[in-house]
């Protein structure tokens, strides 16, 4: 016959308590809290036998109860400015999410997503937000004047933006996020155009209340200052928009020769409208995308030339910056938080079949 744990009300195992820890491994249980709490201001050799401790008794620490006591939640907000639609349907938004999910997973870390469908829901994300469920925010997608940054600074929270937010100037340091250089990138796209002897080059552009978007459509006149209005089209980042701009390009210029369209779902969709029109790629017409993204690959009737951008490992960089800057918070090191820098990566040319 073995013998049986002891039980709890339920009749379930009783949890391991923190007096049973300090007693076993000889110290006061306010040593046992510091220790599993980040161990601040206790000798190594007593770290040792408290954590031996613990994984002998099987301790878990009570979540509530720590959070009380470090004001640490391990919850972080990724909140969205777009509708369900766009982000579940947008591969782009996959590929962050995945990487920020893969970061905070490691750090034990858990992942709240919120999103912004219409203005109604910035009243019940600020309501979410100032109830203290979480240390931080990462925040991306604005549009223009969006309320979030505002809300988010006036509750204090921590925050880190993917993509550079409109009211921070390309050499500012007032905010941190991490961002593609999408200057840089739409301009290297271009000249590619412009290299394999296009000379009637449109442009497709993402909604320009964007950096992003913005910052693309700069490199682009960074190489034709003096472009054709007609041209140009704005459009909104999806496949059927892009469809749409082609096809308004089409009507206004049907002897274009070039297409960059800002984002890789844009170029898909411009592709589409070409082999409609009975244009071919890129016999009659080279079409640049933006992005590198694998779903669109597979989509699209040919392999895609494109700026890559790496999308997951920039979600991996945000909530590792994020990470970081609350980590030197709760350890009282105020000035190291607010010296940390933004993050732009590189952006680089992949040519394939289509131009």
């Amino acid at each position: 016959m073995t013998e049986s744990s002891p039980s709890g009300p339920a009749g379930g195992p009783v949890r391991p308590t923190l007096q049973q820890v300090a007693a076993l491994a000889g110290v006061s249980r306010a040593t046992v809290s510091r220790v599993v709490n980040g161990g601040a201001g206790v000798r190594a050799s007593v770290q040792a036998r408290v954590r031996l401790a613990v994984d002998e008794l099987g301790y878990v620490p009570n979540p509530a109860a720590r959070a009380l006591m470090t004001k640490r939640h391990d919850a972080v907000a990724v909140v969205i400015a777009e509708p369900e639609s766009r982000v579940f349907s947008d591969p782009f938004f996959a590929r962050q999410l995945r990487g920020i999910s893969r970061e905070l997973a490691s750090a034990a870390v858990q992942l709240v997503l919120l999103l912004v469908a219409e203005p109604g829901d910035y009243a019940q994300v600020g309501s979410y937000l100032s109830a203290g469920h979480v240390d931080g925010v990462l925040i991306f997608s604005l549009h223009g004047d969006d309320p979030l940054p505002a809300l988010v600074d006036r509750l204090g929270l921590p925050a880190v933006f993917g993509g550079r937010p409109g009211w921070v100037g390309a050499d500012d340091r007032t905010a941190l996020y991490v961002d593609a250089d999408n200057l840089g990138g739409a301009r290297t796209a271009v000249r590619h155009l412009v290299d394999q002897g296009r000379q009637r080059i449109a442009v497709i552009t993402g909604p320009l209340d964007q950096t992003s978007a913005a910052d693309r459509l700069r490199g682009y006149q960074e190489v034709f200052p003096d472009a054709d209005p007609a041209l140009l089209a704005e459009s909104d980042f999806t496949l059927a928009g892009g469809r749409q701009a082609m096809e308004q390009l089409l009507a206004r210029r049907p002897g274009l020769d070039g297409v960059f369209a800002c984002s890789d779902l844009m170029a898909t969709g411009a592709l589409a409208a070409l082999r409609d029109h009975g244009r071919s790629v890129p016999g009659d017409v080279s079409v640049v995308g933006f992005d590198d993204l694998e779903a669109v690959e597979q989509w699209g009737p040919l392999p895609l030339t494109t700026i890559h951008q790496d999308i997951e490992g920039m979600g991996r960089l945000m909530a590792r910056l994020l990470l970081t800057r609350l980590e030197l918070a709760f350890a009282g090191r105020a000035e190291e938080a607010a010296a940390l820098l933004p993050v732009v990566t590189p952006a680089r040319l992949v040519v394939r079949a289509s131009s």
